[in-house]
């Protein structure tokens, strides 16, 4: 094992073609990715589930404060990449996991408390309405959580959204033994009749359809971390739902360095509090990122957490545009620069690492999630 308290670089580097200078389209990069395989899996004492549902997340370590953090060891990010596994009965497991790197020629592919308000300046988020836009793609992905949070559809059972919204760092919260996703329908009238009569200006109304979890996953690195030091880097979750949602869903993928964005600006639709029961939209330019967040000033409030932060960028292998997940919204940080506070909203990048474990998650085999 020489040597592997520093591999973490060269776990986490990923091989990044991006398109010659000729080439004007912002172009999804080609990484390798590592694999994650569990190990071995523990039976654990059921929760307590009494921690209260925070629908933000506080922290005061920024961007120097993260830069500025010594590299884990490989067997420190083993330990944040194991995880924890809730089932709908109670239970609940710890599983440990190894990371591994495969050549080609072996799988045969390549502080302070702010105020709730999360605004900056002019409140620039845009409210959607009317069946035509929430039930269409990318809108449609985005789901409400029982507890609060927003999460986003990213396989036919499984919903991707933030680890604080499921767990406080400590224990589970209320709630998260009976987790419910919600799905936003049209009213109907008795007999269905409402469905179509669209002819009012009036917005159509909407209502939630309810679909309970069967499992959840969050990772060691956010359980006992919270929003401090490392924890606020693993502030995601997963959950698998009882039955399929048959909804398009939007795939995850390996988040670029801000300067390969398009536009350098990230978007994410979640479920903020201050309008409840509406769809809320916005997108903003990244400010600042460390490996592993996206620093930016989105407006946002609580209830947006867990939203899953997408791009749209051109496929090469597929000559098509396509949007994916590369981070997890998580909430506010206000930092200390130079003696000056400034704040932030902050999203979870989705890195080779992390997405080699959810892709592991959702799909149960290394093989299909080798390219980011």
């Amino acid at each position: 094992m020489a040597g592997l308290s520093t591999l973490i670089l060269l776990l986490c580097a990923a091989k990044d073609v991006m398109p010659s200078s000729s080439h004007w389209k912002p172009t999804w990069p080609s990484y390798r990715v590592p694999v994650i395989l569990p190990q071995s899996t523990l039976n654990l004492d059921k929760p307590q589930f009494d921690a209260e549902a925070r629908l933000e997340v506080v922290s005061p370590c920024g961007p120097a404060c993260h830069k500025s953090s010594p590299l884990p060891t490989y067997e420190e990010v083993k330990h944040y990449l194991s995880y924890e596994t809730l089932y709908a009965n109670g239970s609940l497991t710890e599983t440990e996991v190894g990371i591994y790197i495969l050549s080609n020629s072996a799988d045969g592919s390549q502080g302070k408390s702010r105020t709730k308000r999360q605004i900056y300046g002019y409140d620039s988020r845009f409210s959607i309405f009317g069946k035509d836009f929430l039930l269409n793609y990318p809108f449609s992905t985005s789901v409400k959580l029982s507890t609060g949070c927003t999460g986003t559809l990213v396989a036919e059972k499984h919903v991707l959204t933030a680890a604080h919204c499921i767990h406080d760092g400590k224990s589970y919260v209320k709630g998260a033994q009976k987790l419910r996703v919600g799905f936003l329908k049209p009213k109907t009238k008795d007999g269905g009749k409402g469905a179509n009569s669209t002819k009012s200006s009036m917005p159509e109304k909407m209502k939630f359809q309810w679909i309970r979890v069967k499992r959840t996953h969050v990772p060691k690195g956010w359980i006992k971390g919270n929003a401090n030091d490392i924890g606020m880097d693993y502030d995601y979750a997963l959950l698998e739902l009882k039955k399929p949602h048959k909804r398009k869903f939007m795939k995850i993928g390996v988040s670029p360095p801000a300067r390969h964005l398009p536009g350098g600006r990230i978007h994410f639709s979640g479920y903020d509090n201050d309008r409840p029961g509406n769809l809320v939209y916005r997108f903003c330019d990244v400010k600042d990122e460390t490996y592993d967040l996206l620093y930016q000033q989105c407006d946002a409030q609580p209830g947006a957490s867990g939203s899953g932060v997408y791009v749209r960028m051109w496929k090469r292998q597929n000559h098509k545009w396509e949007r994916k997940i590369i981070g997890i919204f998580s909430g506010h940080q206000w930092v200390d620069m130079n003696g000056t506070p400034q704040d932030f909203n902050v999203a979870v990048r989705i890195t080779p690492l992390k997405y080699a474990q959810i892709c592991y998650w959702i799909k149960g085999n290394y093989l299909d999630c080798r390219e980011g």
